[in-house]
């Protein structure tokens, strides 16, 4: 489990394809590398991966194609920083929101607002996902925890503040790129369960 706070942005150091699976190489700084273990899960760009080994301060991780396919792991290259996060420990303290590090979905940047006194970005999505997308809701953003702005039937606003920018990649971003996307898990699972009850009441009256 994650919090979605991004710890920091490692740079991916080496990619090395196989049959199936990449395998990211990405160089980790020492205050992230203490006590990591192999077996250990880690949060790259809001992706819950498994440590695989552990050399010096290079850390590997396996993506298989299922991930690959669902994710914007298949677009990293050399030289690319990722949002690090590791897991959440027991008395931590969860400043964002429980994320698994399961994606759902990618969101494509559509317009970038960056002036002295702002910095905006809208993403689009397919509709279907803006049904747990809602304003002043919260959303996982490349592993992120954030809270949403302005909604559309296929859209949504981010207001960055500068911490954000400092630590993490999305300010690095450019119309046409796609973040990773984790929507949050009450808030899906109280529109699902809504949506069901007015089906059955709606059934039971035609």
């Amino acid at each position: 489990m994650f919090t979605g706070i991004v710890q920091a942005t490692c740079e991916v150091v080496a990619i090395h394809k196989k049959d199936g699976l990449n395998t990211l190489e990405v160089a980790f700084k020492p205050d992230l590398h203490e006590g990591l273990a192999i077996g250990a899960s880690v949060a790259n760009n809001g992706v819950c991966l498994t440590v695989t080994q552990v050399v010096d301060d290079r850390v590997f991780f396996d993506v298989v194609e299922e991930t690959l396919r669902l994710t914007n792991l298949a677009g990293l290259s050399v030289g690319q920083h990722v949002n690090i996060e590791r897991s959440l420990t027991f008395g931590s303290e969860i400043g964002g929101h429980i994320l698994s590090g399961h994606i759902h979905t990618k969101a494509k940047v559509s317009h970038i607002s960056h002036t002295a006194q702002h910095y905006d970005l809208t993403l689009s999505v397919e509709p279907k996902w803006m049904n747990y997308i809602l304003y002043k809701g919260f959303v996982g953003v490349n592993g992120c925890s954030l809270t949403v702005g302005e909604v559309t039937d296929c859209s949504f606003m981010l207001h960055l503040i500068p911490e954000t920018l400092k630590l993490t990649n999305l300010g690095q971003c450019q119309v046409g790129d796609e973040f990773n996307i984790e929507i949050d898990s009450q808030t899906q699972a109280i529109v699902d369960t809504v949506e069901r009850v007015l089906a059955k009441r709606f059934n039971g009256l035609s």
